[in-house]
């Protein structure tokens, strides 16, 4: 989800860049954003792929079946616009029109994304359970008006 929707409640008109970078980052990549499987102990897709990308390993991040298969350019220019669409600010997101320029025209040149906002909070243990935590729908009340 976008930030501007887990933190107020609200969505903006660059949500659904929010969702398009992070789908797009899940199929280079091959993990779901959530997946308890990420690498180097991240808390999310996110957060790995900005990690390989500023230290200049963003091809560590791309799935091993997509390196045999495509471009190696073509699949961090993927990443890169990605990691444009899942800026915290919705405003620093580009437009769905320009995202699709990106992608036509490898000639584009692309600007520098910023590091963007983790909202995932890592709780479980290699094996997937939760450690130390009790989470329930049950804890919920829910309030019923009626007249006196």
């Amino acid at each position: 989800m976008a930030p501007e929707y887990v933190s107020k409640g609200v969505f903006s008109v660059k949500s659904d860049v929010y969702s398009f970078g992070v789908l797009l980052l899940e199929i280079v990549s091959g993990p779901k954003i959530s997946s308890v499987l990420l690498k180097a102990d991240f808390s999310s897709i996110i957060a790995y792929a900005w990690s390989l990308w500023k230290d200049g390993n963003t091809k560590d991040f791309v799935d091993s079946p997509i390196v045999g298969s495509c471009s190696l350019d073509e699949t961090l220019r993927c990443i890169h616009i990605g990691l444009l669409c899942v800026q915290g600010n919705p405003n620093a997101r580009p437009l769905m029109l320009s995202i699709v320029s990106f992608l036509e025209n490898g000639d584009i040149s692309l600007p520098t994304p910023k590091e963007t906002m983790y909202f995932v909070e890592n709780n479980y243990g290699a094996d997937g359970a939760a450690e130390n935590t009790v989470n329930s729908a049950n804890t919920m009340s829910i309030t019923v008006l009626e007249g006196r």
